[in-house]
Parts: structure tokens; sequence; C-alpha cells
């Protein structure tokens, strides 16, 4: 009984990332609690372990006997979170070039086939396809992180930035500058030089914030 509760749990958990991913819950958003379990599709129960699973990784906040209010995406919880992903991702990158050189074959080819059709010829559906191929890059470079600790840090701020990107949208404009920059860190990545590469992420990390319009802070 409790192996299917703890599905249940698991479940909805996963159904309450996928609304904050396709943006049916917003960032700000006050639910009550029988109306998200409606918006997940889940019983009570299964939806407040969702929940508390939620807070840990600070997707919500709990107000008791009300409901739930989704994560605030302003300027300084933006500035928070891109700053962590971009920490992050320069220890995964340092620790891969530790252990010798990736194959980054795959992922320049997809970069480079995105920047040429941004260029010449972009699809209706550009800036998805953008977002997906701007993450596959990030998850490359937090793969580096081989402990388990640093990983759910990882994949818990990966949370709160879907929370961010549904407020702070993947604009075609934006996608031409960003896989630039994207294939900059590949070149790094690809030179072997750690220091270079952990410039290029904050250089990719500053030309985000200025294009959403958050100032990176007085040290970025």
């Amino acid at each position: 009984m409790k192996q299917s509760h703890d599905l249940q749990s698991d479940q909805a958990f996963a159904a309450l990332l996928a609304a904050l991913k396709d943006g049916r819950l917003r960032s700000s958003e006050f639910q009550a609690m029988p109306s998200l379990a409606a918006v997940l599709g889940f019983p009570l129960a299964a939806t407040r372990e969702a929940v508390k699973r939620a807070e840990e990784q600070a997707l919500v906040v709990i107000l008791p006997k009300r409901g739930v209010m989704i994560m605030e995406a302003g300027q300084d919880i933006t500035r928070a979170c891109m700053d962590m992903r971009a920490a992050l991702e320069k220890e995964g990158v340092r620790r891969l070039l530790a252990s010798g050189r990736p194959d980054l074959g795959r992922l320049r080819d997809a970069h480079e086939s995105l920047l040429d059709e941004a260029r010449t010829d972009p699809g209706a559906d550009l800036s998805r396809r953008a977002l997906a191929t701007d993450l596959t890059l990030h998850d490359f470079m937090a793969g580096g992180l081989d402990n388990p600790f640093l990983r759910r840090a990882y994949e818990a701020n990966r949370n709160r930035i879907t929370i961010i990107q549904n407020v702070r949208t993947f604009l075609p404009d934006r996608v031409v500058p960003a896989m630039q920059e994207h294939l900059q860190i590949i070149e790094a990545i690809d030179s072997g030089d750690p220091v270079r590469a952990a410039e290029e992420i904050e250089r990719h990390l500053r030309q985000t914030l200025r294009w959403w319009g958050v100032a990176p802070d007085a040290q970025g």
C-alpha cells in the first residue's frame, strides 16, 4: 500500500514539474490545494506530497490552510538561479576536462544547424527547438558533476529556471546570439582549457541576464 502511495506521489510531483514547464502553473500564481489537485489530475493526498517536495526545491511556498504560491521569478531570484547554474556548470566542465577530452561533435552540429536555420529560414517553432538545443549544452556541462548532491542541486535549480523561462521567454531574436555564445563555450571546452570555458560561461550568463532586462550583480 505504501509503495502505491509513494508511486502516486512521485507521479504527482512529475505532473507538477510538467505544469510548471508548460506554463499551466506560472510564477507568483496562487493555487488553493483543491484547484492544484485538479490541474495535476491527482488526489489531494498525492498533491500535498508533491507540494512538499516542490517546496524543498523552492519551487513553491506553502501557505498554511490556504494553498501554495508558485515561485516568484523577479530579478533577484533570476540572478541567483542563473548564477548558481553557471557556477555548477563551470565545475562540471572542469571535472569533465580533468577526466579527458569529451566528444563535442553532436552538440556542435546541433547548434550550428539551428544557428544556420535561424539566420536563413527560421521555422514557426524555432524558439521551442532553440530552448531544447540550449538545454542540451547546459545539461552536458552539468553532467561532469560526478557527485549525487551536486547533481541534485543542479536538477532543483534547473526546475526553478523552468519557471523563470516561462516569464522570460526565449524570443526568436535571442536565438542567433545565444547559439553563437554556446558555440564559443563548446569551442573553449574543445580546446581543453577550463579557464577559457569558465570565461565563456560567465559571458553567456551576463548576456542572458541583459537580454532578459536583469542587470548582472556588481560582481558579475
